[in-house]
C-alpha cells in the first residue's frame, strides 16, 4: 500500500508541467507573455489605433488575463464568480484609476454600447437558446415562468420591508427607491422610465430619483452576481436542485435537442446562416419593440421580448432546418465561451462605475440589498420548482436575472453562475418582468407617495 502510494506521488512529479511549458487558452506561457506585452505596450503608449479592429483587440487582451487570472484564484474562482467577474471588474477599475488611457475607454464604450456589440451578443444568445430547446417543452416552460417572476417579485418586497422595518427606513420610500428599481429589469427598461413615471405622478424630481435609484440598482447588481455564485456552488454540492442550464424538471424528455445535435454535422457556412437569421430576426424584433408596437398600456415591449416570442414561434412551428440551429448554436457558443474575456472586459468598461458604487457603502443600503436579493432568490425558486422547474436555474433567471442591471446584468450574471443556456429566459425577466414593476410602480407611486 505504502508502495502504491509513493508510486502514484512519482508519477504525479513526472506528469507536472514544467513552468516554461505552462499553457493559457492553448498557448505557451511565453508566447501569450509576448502577445500581450506588445499590445499593452502599444496601449500604454497611445499607438493602437481606437478604431473597431483596434477596440476588439484591447478589450480582448485587457479581459483576457483578468479572465484567466480570475479562473486560477483559490477562493476567487469558487465564491466570487471567477474569471467573468474579475474581468469586468478589473476592466472597470482600470478606468476608474485612469490605468487606461481615456481614448480607448471611450471607444471601448461606444463599440460596446452605442454601436451595439452587446446586442449582437444578446441576440445570437437569445436564438439560439430558444431554438435549442425541445418544441414540446417550449410553450410548459414560459407558462411557468411569469409566476416564477411574480414569486421573486413578492419574496423581494417581503424581504426589502424587513430591512426598512430594521432601519427605520419608511415602506413607501423602502419600496420606491429600493425594491422598484432592483427589480425593474436594469436602468433603459427600469430606472429610467421609473424616474420619469415618478416625476410625473408624484411631481418629484426625476433626476434626483434617478441618481440614487441607479446607484442602488448598481449596488444589488453585485450581490445578484455573489448570490449566482453561491447557487452556482450550491448546485454543485445538491444535485436533485439543478438541471445544470436545464430549467425544466423533467426527467423523461430533454429540455435540450441533444440527440439532434450530434446527428447534424455543421460547418462554417451553417454558421454563417445562423448569424443572418438571428439579424433577420433582430430585424424584425426592432421594428415592432421601436415602432410598430412598442407598449401595450404601461408596459413596454423591449425588443428582446419579441425576440424570444418571434424565435419560439420559429421554433414551434419548425420551419427553420435543424442543421441552421446547430450552426446558430455553434456562433453563440464562440462567443459566449472563447471570446468571454472579451465580452466581460466591455461590460467592465462601459457599464461598470466604480465611484457610483463606491458613493452607496454603507450599511443600511448593504444589508437592505442583500435582503432584497436573497428574497427574490427564495421567492422565484419556490414558486419555480411547484411550476416543475429546477429551483436554482428558477432562482438565477426568473430572480436574479430580474434583480440586476438588465442586458449587462444577465450576462454577468449567468457568467458568474455558470448558467449562459438561460438567456432566453433572462430576456424575459429583464423585459417582461421591468413591465411588470412598471406597472406596480404606478400603483405604488399612486397610493403611497
Amino acid at each position: 500500500m505504502q508502495q502504491e502510494k509513493m508510486e502514484s506521488n512519482v508519477t504525479a512529479i513526472k506528469d507536472k508541467v514544467p513552468f516554461y511549458k505552462y499553457e493559457v487558452y492553448g498557448m505557451p506561457l511565453y508566447f501569450a507573455a509576448i502577445i500581450l506585452g506588445l499590445i499593452y505596450t502599444f496601449i500604454l503608449l497611445e499607438w493602437l489605433p481606437d478604431n473597431l479592429f483596434g477596440t476588439v483587440i484591447l478589450l480582448f487582451a485587457v479581459g483576457f488575463v483578468f479572465g484567466e487570472v480570475g479562473d486560477r484564484l483559490p477562493i476567487w474562482k469558487d465564491y466570487i464568480g471567477g474569471g467573468a467577474v474579475l474581468a469586468f471588474l478589473g476592466s472597470a477599475a482600470l478606468v476608474y484609476f485612469k490605468i487606461l488611457p481615456e481614448r480607448y475607454s471611450v471607444a471601448a464604450t461606444f463599440f460596446y454600447d452605442d454601436y451595439g456589440y452587446q446586442v449582437l451578443f444578446i441576440s445570437l444568445l437569445i436564438v439560439s437558446a430558444v431554438l435549442s430547446v425541445n418544441r414540446k417543452q417550449l410553450l410548459k416552460a414560459f407558462v411557468g415562468y411569469i409566476p416564477a417572476i411574480l414569486g421573486g417579485i413578492a419574496g423581494a418586497a417581503i424581504l426589502g420591508i424587513l430591512g426598512g422595518f430594521i432601519f427605520g427606513i419608511p415602506m413607501k420610500e423602502l419600496l420606491s427607491l429600493y425594491v422598484l428599481p432592483i427589480m425593474g429589469g436594469g436602468n433603459g427598461a427600469g430606472a429610467i422610465p421609473l424616474s420619469e413615471m415618478y416625476e410625473k405622478i408624484t411631481g418629484g424630481s426625476k433626476e434626483t430619483y434617478y441618481s440614487s435609484a441607479f446607484a442602488i440598482l448598481n449596488v444589488a447588481n453585485n450581490f445578484a452576481i455573489i448570490a449566482a455564485v453561491l447557487l452556482h456552488k450550491l448546485g454543485m454540492s445538491r444535485k436533485n436542485l439543478t438541471g445544470n442550464g436545464e430549467l425544466l424538471r423533467n426527467a423523461d424528455a430533454s429540455l435540450k435537442n441533444t440527440s439532434e445535435d450530434k446527428e447534424v454535422k455543421v460547418t462554417q457556412k451553417e454558421m454563417a446562416v445562423g448569424l443572418l437569421m438571428t439579424g433577420a430576426i433582430y430585424a424584425v424584433s426592432y421594428a415592432l419593440g421601436e415602432f410598430v408596437l412598442p407598449s401595450i398600456g404601461y408596459v413596454t415591449i423591449h425588443f428582446y421580448a419579441y425576440m424570444v416570442v418571434i424565435t419560439a414561434v420559429i421554433n414551434i412551428t419548425n420551419v427553420i432546418p435543424a442543421k441552421f440551429k446547430v450552426g446558430t448554436k455553434q456562433l453563440s457558443n464562440f462567443l459566449s465561451k472563447h471570446l468571454m474575456w472579451l465580452t466581460m472586459a466591455g461590460i467592465g468598461i462601459a457599464f461598470t462605475d466604480l465611484g457610483d458604487f463606491i458613493a452607496v457603502l454603507n450599511i443600511p443600503t448593504l444589508v437592505i440589498c442583500a435582503l432584497i436579493i436573497t428574497g427574490s432568490v427564495i421567492g422565484s425558486g419556490l414558486v419555480g420548482y411547484f411550476a416543475g422547474f429546477y429551483p436554482i436555474e428558477a432562482a438565477m433567471s426568473a430572480g436574479l436575472c430580474m434583480a440586476n442591471r438588465g442586458g449587462s446584468g444577465d450576462l454577468q450574471v449567468l457568467g458568474a453562475g455558470h448558467r449562459m443556456e438561460l438567456m432566453s429566459y433572462a430576456a424575459i425577466s429583464s423585459r417582461i418582468g421591468g413591465g411588470i414593476i412598471l406597472i406596480i410602480a404606478s400603483i405604488i407611486f399612486s397610493i403611497f407617495m
